[in-house]
């Protein structure tokens, strides 16, 4: 899809496709591009983003997320969009921390992509937990006879604190402490990337 002519001054449609923003699009079908002819604001969050250098980077990565882990081109992804609205809008009204935000955002698309990690039985022979030790390439928690050369010990109350991100568990999460946060980021951040196989750009300019 194109939106011709909108870096001219005098475009009625180039303010409206800014970063952050939610749109309703009217498009022309063409041969190769669809052009993008009308444009409807429905929601703004690109102001208050970039008003906080955190909350920007961290919607970045969360763009660049939703993107790697939508299917194919012309095919729907609805759970992955309406979780992007939220979470935008989430950051923008600053509801909770960024960072919380952040990594509850990542870890809810993971698992709506199916890849929804363990955190408390062992994620490779299934002994019930909870087990402290986390292994990305295993899918999560692992118990003492499963770990693998790679897995990390994080603080107590790391692997709970995921899991209240997953569930959207936000009193337990609040509650956490920043330490337990710290390594449930690196936890986070190494998990998607283990998914994704490949680094995502935007995710080293987070400040964590």
């Amino acid at each position: 899809m194109v939106a011709r002519g909108v870096r001219r001054t005098s475009s009625r449609i180039g303010g409206r496709l800014e970063p952050f923003s939610l749109v309703d699009i009217q498009a022309y079908e063409g041969r190769s591009l669809d052009s993008v002819t009308q444009v409807e604001t429905i929601s703004a969050f690109g102001a208050p983003l970039s008003a906080d250098y955190q909350r920007w980077t961290a919607g970045q990565v969360m763009l660049e997320t939703a993107e790697r882990l939508t299917s194919e081109e012309g095919e729907p992804s609805v759970q992955q969009f309406l979780l992007l609205v939220g979470a935008l809008r989430s950051m923008s009204g600053e509801e909770h921390e960024a960072g919380l935000i952040l990594d509850s955002f990542l870890l809810r698309s993971l698992s709506v992509a199916g890849w929804a990690p363990t955190f408390y039985d062992c994620a490779r022979c299934g002994e019930s937990g909870p087990h402290r030790a986390f292994h990305p390439a295993t899918g999560g928690a692992v118990c003492t006879t499963c770990r693998q050369p790679g897995y990390s010990m994080p603080a107590e109350g790391t692997l709970e604190l995921m899991g209240a991100l997953l569930e959207g568990e936000w009193d337990t999460a609040e509650a956490s402490t920043a330490r337990q946060r710290r390594d449930a980021a690196g936890l986070t951040s190494s998990y998607l990337q283990w998914q994704l196989e490949k680094n995502l750009r935007s995710l080293p300019l987070v400040e964590r």
